[in-house]
């Protein structure tokens, strides 16, 4: 998925991720005015006859590793008290809310993934305050649409989740009040803990590696659902794909990374189109930008690019061949020590040319390449790389002199994924080129000897993808 720039900062989660006081258990159940009344005797009838239930939970693998990432934590914030929320519900429509997923750090630190948690953090001890299942002596369990165990599901108790993470577990009512302690530092108004929380990220440990391995291998499988229902997508257009890869990501990982971006024809010249209303044409060609986010929320982030028709035509693959090529330039430049922006400049070096020798730019390539100038991006348009991890646009709070000014170090994970997009309105190229956008991403995992591509299992080049589509076109 391409950023707009190379330093765009990322939206900390945990801003708008404050614990719900007002649904606290002992408070009144959340329910709507159309729920019927409930009698006195019918309320004292579903608290009594209820057996013992337990969840299997074994214990997380990601335990000892969230134990070792919060003494890091602790170590770069001596003597402090650190708070780390995990959010609460976001409302979708009146009274439904949307899925939860837990703010990043906190699942970073914690494991945890249940929603109204805080993570806190304080002279090398640590307490997840976590909002448990509903006790069977309150209307709770049986009235709350939120919490309740007969309308969501049952949560986890407090003992079930600290046998799973291996850390100590408090009900979240007795969280304490921190408001006029000036020991604590607060992720949502502290920006010193979110840079350094994202810092201690850019780093991928070997159980994360992992993670988004299996999330590229998931994704691989989602693009091919995709291919061999092609008679459908000529029939429904862009959103039998939306559709289609939705359906694998929550069959074997947790949900999609971010929204698909599924842009047929012209469609693709808009960089992030995720309205997905379009129609899919036999002679134009697609971009697929789609990522599946694993159980444990680390999330692939795959472009490919394909002829509809299943062959590209002689123009399509000119301008595809040009695109693999500076892609491959830029994963060649990817290696521990290269710059982070290694892979850009090498990729856009191939670009520019590309752009000179078909006629397009007012100056020679070198001279667009000048920072003063640039005017090669008309039709480049994005950075070529961003941290890929637990968000799909990773790390964003991190120092821009760590990233993305900074080197590039051994288990890093980021993409490569340059693109060209002529827009159907741009009078300085020719007509034929008007309404073609092309990008080609992998994610690329920083080695001691170089990179390794992720997500290789899905065909690069032009030959490949056409041999990969026929191979499965309906099959």
């Amino acid at each position: 998925m391409s950023e707009p720039t190379a330093e765009n900062p990322a939206v900390n989660p945990a801003e708008t991720s404050q614990t719900s006081r007002d649904t606290e258990p002992d408070s009144q159940p959340k329910t709507e005015s159309h729920d019927p009344a409930v009698p006195a005797a019918y309320a004292a009838f579903m608290r009594q006859g209820w057996g013992t239930r337990d969840l299997e939970l074994p214990r997380h693998p990601v335990a000892d590793w969230a134990a070792a990432r919060r003494a890091r934590l602790a170590e770069a914030f001596p003597g402090e008290r650190l708070v780390l929320p995990a959010g609460t519900y976001k409302v979708r429509a009146n009274d439904t809310d949307y899925r939860f997923r837990p703010d990043t750090a906190h699942a970073y630190f914690s494991g945890n993934q249940t929603s109204d948690a805080v993570l806190v953090i304080e002279d090398g001890d640590s307490v997840l305050y976590a909002r448990p299942r509903s006790e069977r002596d309150t209307d709770e369990f049986f009235r709350d649409r939120q919490y309740g165990e007969l309308w969501a599901g049952r949560r986890p108790s407090a003992q079930e989740i600290s046998d799973s993470l291996g850390i100590e577990v408090r009900h979240v009512k007795d969280l304490p009040s921190f408001d006029d302690d000036r020991k604590t530092r607060d992720i949502t108004r502290d920006e010193d803990l979110a840079r350094v929380a994202d810092e201690l990220r850019l780093v991928k440990d070997e159980w994360e590696v992992g993670e988004l391995q299996e999330a590229c291998d998931i994704t691989t499988l989602g693009f091919e659902d995709s291919v061999r229902e092609w008679d459908r997508v000529l029939e429904f257009g862009e959103r039998w794909i939306e559709g289609t890869f939705f359906r694998r990501a929550r069959a074997m990982g947790n949900d999609i990374g971010y929204d698909s971006i599924c842009a047929g024809g012209s469609h693709a010249t808009t960089l992030h189109w995720i309205d997905n209303t379009g129609s899919i044409q036999p002679g134009k060609l697609v971009l697929l930008d789609m990522g599946v986010e694993g159980h444990n929320l680390y999330t692939a982030d795959v472009t490919r690019t394909l002829p509809v028709s299943g062959t590209f035509t002689p123009l399509q693959r000119d301008l595809y061949d040009l695109v693999f090529a500076a892609q491959q330039a830029g994963i060649e430049a990817v290696r521990p020590g290269a710059a982070f922006l290694a892979a850009h400049n090498a990729a856009m070096d191939v670009l520019a040319h590309g752009l000179e020798d078909m006629g397009l730019l007012p100056v020679t390539a070198q001279e667009a390449l000048d920072p003063e100038s640039k005017v090669y991006a008309r039709w480049t348009l994005h950075g070529t790389s961003h941290m890929l991890g637990m968000d799909v646009h990773d790390c964003g709070r991190a120092s821009v002199d760590i990233y993305p000014k900074g080197d590039l170090a051994e288990g890093m994970v980021l993409t490569v994924e340059p693109g060209l997009y002529f827009q159907e309105d741009d009078l300085l190229v020719p007509k034929e080129l008007r309404g073609i956008g092309i990008r080609i991403e992998d994610d690329i995992l920083v080695t001691a000897e170089g990179s390794t591509n992720l997500s290789a299992s899905l065909p690069r080049t032009s030959a490949g993808v056409e041999e990969w589509m026929g191979s499965r076109v309906g099959g």
